[in-house]
């Protein structure tokens, strides 16, 4: 099992109908498939105030492969429905973590 691991940095100015869009069209649009599962939503703790904020936005998955499949059936889509509708008052990273399971 790996963690996509988005992390978006928003605009003040756009922050509010951003998350709005995350919590009720990106990230349930991305579960839809069956794909991803157990989505996250959450927000990057900043030492300095800026122009904005960060969120991360996970799900996890089965392996790489399925990702890889998701991204250019569906995400890639959802990802320019995004950039679309924000521009570039919202960028993001993305990242893969290995989950360990720490208790063996």
């Amino acid at each position: 099992m790996i963690v996509y691991n988005t992390t978006f940095h928003i605009d003040k100015e756009i922050l509010e109908d951003c998350l709005f869009f995350l919590k009720k069209e990106y990230i349930p649009q991305a579960s839809l498939s069956g794909f991803l599962h157990t989505p996250c939503l959450r927000r990057v703790i900043q030492a300095e105030e800026g122009e904005g904020e960060s969120y991360s936005v996970q799900f996890h998955v089965k392996n790489v492969d399925t990702l890889q499949y998701w991204l250019e059936q569906e995400g890639n889509l959802l990802h320019k429905k995004l950039i679309a509708r924000f521009g570039s008052k919202v960028v993001g990273f993305t990242t893969l973590l290995d989950e360990i399971d720490w208790e063996k």
